[in-house]
């Protein structure tokens, strides 16, 4: 179990304005998201020392937003597991004393950056291929949808006997729960019908197994349960935590497709906690291409392996089901924040804010990132 001494707990979450081809720099989006999380936790530039995010500039956000001097900073390449790197850069950061207060940030665009290229270079793509790719791309292999989505997809249904049906379960599932989600994108009803009538994007992956790429901006901050306690919402606390590699970066490489990275963070996880899965109240789990769903599911021992597909048609992922799953919808349906938004709904359901969409009675609730060759988890509970 966590060191009781240096606890960490979630004490304001925060969103930017969220769409595509949004006119806002990148420093606007970040501006307002931390902003939306400093308001949420009833804070000001002077409350934070320590900032933490991946694919930008913490030193100056840091400037951005007054919040100087930083007695901690870090800022990562774009190479982690997403949101769930600088948010646990920020958990250490607090729990070791580098910092009281530090802030996660996560900034993605629809199309990589603020400064894109004109739509038709957009459109044509690179005219020559480096490294190892060179032997993936002229055969269709060099898109995340292939070397992550199709591959891992293909083989979880090719070992398991996973179907297209099973797929569409978990879709239409988080539709209806991005349907209670007045910030979700997609809300409109969702049946397996039109699953299975969405176009491939990489076969057997579909375009309703893929995110929906948005600009966006995301901000958490961690703090002490002591700071957190002075707050306007109940603090959430960090029970455990894990980010694990178990190789380099390339996803076609991977020795098994379907017991991966997810399977060795889950692990960690559970080692650091006297919880187990059982105690779990809501999970949110990543859903980059939804396969990737589906082994978190397994991973973390909430079913058994190569189970995810009938633990999710048999309902127990839904609203009043075993395991309530991506409730605000996840990144299919409420946008590609990068995993953010797993740790933001996670904290929104143990506070009991979630409106339509909440777990009665969360005490528990576990969020992930990634998958293949890196994976991050953080398990938190209510205060």
């Amino acid at each position: 179990m966590t060191n009781r001494s240096n606890r960490v707990a979630v004490a304001g979450v925060g969103f930017s304005e969220v769409g595509r081809r949004l006119p806002h720099p990148d420093d606007e989006l970040v501006r307002q998201a931390i902003t939306a999380a400093m308001a949420d936790g009833g804070m000001a530039p002077a409350d934070i020392d320590g900032i933490a995010t991946m694919g930008g500039n913490a030193m100056a956000m840091g400037q951005l937003l007054g919040i100087v001097p930083l007695d901690y900073f870090y800022s990562s390449t774009l190479l982690g597991p997403a949101f769930v790197e600088p948010a646990i850069m920020a958990i250490s950061a607090v729990a070791s004393g580098l910092c009281h207060t530090c802030v996660a940030v996560r900034l993605i665009r629809q199309f990589g950056g603020a400064n894109r290229p004109p739509e038709p270079e957009r459109a044509r793509g690179p005219m020559r291929v480096a490294g190892d790719n060179q032997f993936s791309a002229p055969f269709g292999a060099g898109a995340a949808g292939a070397t992550i989505g199709g591959f891992q997809m293909q083989r979880h249904m090719h070992q398991y006997g996973t179907t297209y049906e099973q797929f569409a379960a978990n879709a239409v599932t988080a539709r209806s729960h991005a349907a209670l989600h007045p910030e979700a994108i997609f809300r409109d009803p969702l049946t397996v019908d039109d699953y299975l009538a969405s176009r491939f994007v990489s076969e057997p992956l579909r375009l309703l197994d893929c995110d929906y790429p948005v600009d966006s901006a995301a901000a958490v901050i961690f703090t002490t349960p002591e700071r957190a306690a002075d707050r306007p919402h109940k603090p959430v606390l960090v029970e455990a935590y894990a980010l694990s590699a178990i190789r380099d970066f390339d996803m076609s490489l991977i020795e098994d497709f379907t017991w991966n990275a997810p399977a060795h963070c889950a692990e960690a996880l559970w080692s650091r906690t006297d919880l187990s899965p059982s105690d779990v109240d809501t999970a949110q789990l990543y859903d980059g291409f939804s396969v990737i769903t589906f082994q978190w599911l397994e991973a973390l021992g909430f079913c058994g392996r190569g189970e995810a597909g009938p633990f999710i048609a048999e309902g127990n992922t839904r609203l009043g089901g075993r395991l309530p799953l991506n409730t605000d919808g996840g990144a299919c349906n409420f946008g590609r924040r990068h995993g953010a938004n797993f740790c933001i709904e996670a904290v929104r359901q143990l506070r009991g804010e979630a409106g339509a969409r909440q777990v009665p009675g969360a005490e528990v609730a576990v969020w992930t990132n990634a998958v293949g060759c890196f994976a991050g988890a953080v398990l938190l509970t209510a205060g």
